[in-house]
């Protein structure tokens, strides 16, 4: 049988407040990451921070799903704003290049 959590700060906050820290875990492990290596074949080799990559974006995806499940917001908006972020950084970034 789980035990409910008894919250001082209410959904919202918990969620604003979770997604964060999880984003602020991401964002760790990523410049852990980019101070170690410059490849993507240094990071296939390394399977701890590979793992903790994985982790820490499935984290942030869950807390994702949390947002659009609790209606803060619209999957399609994430798309669709994932779409405007592709296109800049087709000008600002080599990460994509015409073809794709």
């Amino acid at each position: 049988m789980s035990k409910k959590l008894k919250s001082p700060i209410n959904n919202i906050q918990q969620l604003m407040a979770i997604t964060s820290e999880e984003c602020g875990e991401l964002t760790q492990v990523c410049m852990k990451i980019m101070r170690k290596y410059d490849s993507v074949e240094g990071i296939e080799k390394d399977k701890k921070y590979r793992t903790k990559l994985i982790e820490e974006a499935g984290d942030v995806l869950c807390m994702l799903e949390l947002l659009a499940e609790h209606d803060i917001v619209d999957w399609q908006e994430l798309y669709d704003r994932a779409d405007v972020k592709r296109s800049k950084l087709k000008t600002w970034s080599t990460l994509i290049n015409d073809e794709n």
